[in-house]
């Protein structure tokens, strides 16, 4: 696309605050503004479901049915996206750890339908993406925390092939990603305890992360989401209502970006256009009660988020992705 953006962008290709606030973001001059699906699938009831149901990220509102995963499951949290196809990997079917990857085709609505297998049955993973390649953490295998990074090319079929290690071994973390960079960061390590550790790949290599910086405040359980420039990391268990943000391309320290509306623990997981992020709460706490809350926020700009709509279960750890998220455009 270049770097020669209408002057209701700014340099980077992200909607100037003043302009979302002139209720310009269906515009459809903006390939990340219109026609974008958020789609989350299975989480813990606290059994199992295999629900899938989306929202269109431009328009406020609750979730509609969208279809099946191949197997319930809850503990899944790690999923992905290109601008056509959705996969989903891993989870737990209460007691079994699955190594089961899913995939839909999210222009669409139907059942999801078998991709592969990653390398290890495992719970509680992150996962990001560009338009072509996927990159999935695997998190938790046996109950103890692991640094092994998978990938695949989301375009085929088939099992996760190595692509290196983490500077840390942790879950279940929050992920995002610009069209080069995932980043990752958080979670909980054994036997080390609640980490607040970021660090981040580049997309199309192969290798071992690098140090990013830390979170405002170490927490587990929390989600993440973004445009191509910016990095949003929500909720956790502390528990916890704090949004963090970092710049993508760089490398540094979080910062505060504002609060949820209420304590999120358990997070249920967050997708976004260029301009917006809806978020699912997964639990409130101090009660730990599952909620269907869907909360957004403008990306570019800070403060605190706002209501959304619901979800049609109220579950925590969904895996969520999108077709307009940070690594796409």
């Amino acid at each position: 696309m270049g770097n020669s953006y209408p002057s209701r962008f700014n340099a980077n290709g992200v909607w100037k605050v003043n302009e979302i606030s002139k209720n310009k973001v269906t515009d459809n001059t903006w390939p990340g503004l219109t026609g974008h699906r958020g789609v989350w699938g299975s989480g813990m009831t606290p059994g199992t479901t295999n629900v899938i149901d989306f929202v269109n990220i431009q328009t406020a509102g609750n979730a509609t049915d969208f279809g099946d995963l191949t197997v319930a499951r809850q503990r899944m949290n790690s999923s992905a996206a290109s601008r056509t196809r959705g996969i989903f990997f891993g989870g737990n079917s209460a007691p079994t750890r699955l190594d089961v990857i899913d995939y839909i085709t999210i222009a669409t609505t139907g059942n999801a339908t078998d991709f592969g297998n990653i390398s290890s049955v495992s719970q509680h993973g992150m996962s990001a993406n560009n338009n072509t390649r996927a990159i999935h953490c695997l998190g938790d295998v046996s109950d103890q925390s692991v640094n092994t990074m998978e990938f695949c090319t989301i375009a085929t079929t088939g099992n996760l092939t190595d692509f290196g290690d983490r500077t840390v071994h942790t879950y279940p973390g929050g992920a995002m990603s610009s069209t080069t960079r995932m980043v990752v960061g958080g979670g909980y390590s054994t036997p080390a305890g609640v980490q607040d550790v970021i660090d981040f790949v580049e997309i199309v290599t192969t290798g071992n992360s690098v140090d990013f910086g830390n979170l405002t405040v170490g927490r587990s359980a929390l989600s993440g989401t973004g445009s191509r420039t910016r990095g949003v990391f929500y909720g956790g268990n502390n528990p916890n209502n704090e949004i963090d943000y970092v710049t993508i391309a760089s490398h540094g320290n979080a910062t505060d970006f504002g609060d949820l509306t209420s304590a999120a623990e358990d997070t249920s997981g967050g997708c976004s256009n260029t301009v917006r992020a809806v978020m699912a709460l997964g639990a409130t706490a101090p009660s730990s009660s599952k909620v269907n809350t869907l909360e957004q926020i403008t990306i570019a700009s800070t403060g605190n988020s706002t209501d959304f709509g619901d979800r049609t279960v109220s579950v925590t750890y969904a895996g969520s992705h999108s077709n307009g998220n940070g690594g796409l455009f």
